[in-house]
């Protein structure tokens, strides 16, 4: 007599065998070994990281095949074969053929709906075989050597994995890039693609069509230069500009204490986007474009894009350049030789550097010997450091309009660009440092704390005239304290709200610029219990202001009476 439990065991097993499909998993592709859509077969990896098989993506009725990750709970597609010619049913069958190629076909039908259509010698036509490596690479081999003759790593589709290339191979022309998908249901070529463009000094790019949307810059050895975030304790990048290739790749870093899973996806709304799984889910890691900064071009030649809060922005103008419109700027005075003329370098810190397509590049040169090169062709207009982890090597050069920059609160890139004599000197031989706008300091100036009372400094900031015109409205009557002999006194508000007195000198004191800067370096050293504080200064062609302390208690007389005493000179018996 059959025992019931055993029987009620057959019988779900006959169950299930009846309603489930049968599937099976296989490890390679043989001539004699094909992968059938209709048996539910799966070609798995060695340690069944990954799997290839037939789906149906979204709510799709059409059958691809895929490559996709097998031990995440959320299936999560990396590599499509047939993207662009879909099944319609589930007869698809994955086979090596007589001519050696992975060929996909319908069970009735022998003509190639894809194929890898890699050319063999006669006598290796029946020597391949296909199988899936643990890092989701799907790989064509000569079953004799083991050597590669194609592999899905450089075809790739959506998704970069670790150790996947992007760029290209120079010897033979391939070219690997992303392309996204047309929608969540179809996975075919879609709007946008992402490339590691190799003209100029090679750096990634975002594109919908054959329109540049985001930048995300060259690698300086830390990062990406329009993506300082993207830096981490996970992953390395291996970048390589030489004569056989122009590529980039990432990896994950060896011995992490736990088991790191990433993908980079191009979707089909044009976001690149890095994630990392984690438990349940995909986290994002990174992404962009991420704010209007990131727009390529959303500031003209000649500027910057700064941004506030993250949704207001506003196009700065370089050193020496004046602005045209909201976005565009010129040279503040055309026609002005900045060829052996006295002209020098201004350094922008925090910055993405510009369009990197059309800077030159010498990996040979100091920072140092960059600069010294630079200055000595009229035509180079910027240069900044290749790669900065090593303390600034290599020498990258901009001719011409500088485009597509930006500042970061945090993390970029010095940035130097060329001013002529006149700018260098109203600028005191410093630098700007664009990482703080609501403070337009000079790196050698005195810092945040000097303003706070805690030190005294004679070599006071020199403010922008574009902050001062902000503070003050634009000098607007009702910011107007009132009126001197030496010329009027404004209230203004900075953009940290600090409140300041602006005294804009008379243009008919007669004093020229060294004058006036060796005065208010003087009356910088001078304290009295009687007298507000200088802070700055300002210099733009004939504008000459003096910045003070407000102090709503104190009346117009005491910044009035500094002014006399500084350019006068009648009053050094008051401070006795």
């Amino acid at each position: 007599m059959m025992n019931p439990a055993k029987g009620n065991t057959s019988l779900l097993l006959l169950f299930l065998l009846l309603v489930c499909p049968i599937c099976t998993s296989l490890d390679t592709i043989t001539p004699d070994q094909p992968l059938k859509d209709g048996d539910g077969q799966l070609l798995l990896s060695n340690h069944e990281t990954f799997a290839l098989g037939f789906f149906n993506p979204g709510s799709s009725s059409h059958r691809y095949i895929g490559i996709w990750f097998n031990q995440i709970a959320e299936k999560t597609v990396v590599w499509v074969a047939n993207r662009d010619a879909p099944l319609n049913d589930t007869s698809g069958v994955l086979s090596i053929n007589g001519k050696g190629n992975l060929v996909l076909h319908t069970q009735n039908q022998t003509t190639p709906i894809w194929s890898t259509n890699v050319s063999f010698s006669v006598s290796s036509t029946n020597n391949s075989m296909a199988k899936l490596l643990d890092i989701g690479n799907l790989v064509l081999v000569q079953q004799d050597s083991q050597r590669v003759t194609w592999q899905s790593f450089d075809y790739p589709t959506n998704t970069l994995l670790p150790l996947m290339k992007l760029g290209l191979d120079r010897r033979t022309g391939l070219y690997r890039i992303l392309t996204s998908w047309k929608s969540k249901d179809d996975p075919g070529i879609g709007d946008y693609s992402f490339r590691f463009v190799p003209t100029g000094y090679p750096q990634l790019n975002l594109y919908m069509g054959q329109t540049l949307l985001f930048r995300l810059g060259s690698w300086t050895g830390l990062t990406w230069s329009g993506v300082p975030r993207i830096a981490s304790n996970y992953f390395t990048v291996n970048f390589v500009n030489n004569q056989d290739e122009a590529t980039a790749m990432y990896s994950i870093k060896p011995n992490l204490p736990t088991k790191v899973i990433a993908k980079t996806v191009v979707d089909e709304s044009g976001i690149v986007q890095r994630s990392l799984w984690q438990e349940t889910t995909w986290v994002e890691y990174w992404s962009g474009p991420r704010d209007l900064c990131d727009k390529y071009l959303n500031c003209g030649p000649n500027s910057y894009c700064d941004l506030h809060n993250m949704v207001i922005f506003e196009c700065k103008c370089f050193p020496g350049f004046e602005p045209k419109s909201s976005r565009d700027c010129i040279r503040e005075k055309q026609g002005v030789s900045m060829c052996n003329n006295g002209e020098g370098f201004v350094k922008l810190a925090h910055m993405k550097v510009p369009d990197t397509s059309i800077a030159h590049a010498d990996m040979s040169l100091s920072m140092k010997e960059c600069e010294q090169k630079c200055l000595r062709n009229c035509s180079c207009m910027a240069y900044a450091s290749a790669n900065e982890s090593e303390g600034g090597i290599g020498c990258l050069t901009w001719h011409g309009d500088l485009v597509d920059t930006r500042t970061f609160p945090d993390g970029g890139q010095d940035l130097y660009t060329r001013v002529d004599a006149v700018v260098l000197e109203t600028r005191h031989s410093t630098y700007l440092d664009s990482a703080d706008s609501t403070l337009p300091y000079f790196e050698d100036s005195p810092s945040r704390r000097d303003l706070d009372g805690t030190r005294r400094n004679s070599n006071l900031p020199l403010f922008n005239l574009r902050t001062i015109i902000a503070a003050t409205d634009n000098f607007s009557i009702a910011n107007k304290l009132g009126q001197g002999g030496f010329g009027p006194v404004y209230k203004g508000l900075l953009q940290n709200g600090m409140e300041i007195a602006i005294k804009r000198l008379s243009k008919c004191s007669g004093q020229g610029i060294e004058q006036f800067k060796t005065e208010v370096a003087l009356i910088a050293k001078l304290q009295h219990r009687n007298l507000v504080r200088i802070l700055g200064y300002c210099i733009h062609k004939e504008e000459k202001m003096l910045i003070y302390e407000y102090l709503p208690n104190k009346s117009l007389d005491s910044f009035i009476f500094v002014v006399i005493c500084h350019l006068s000179m009648q009053c050094k018996d008051f401070f006795q």
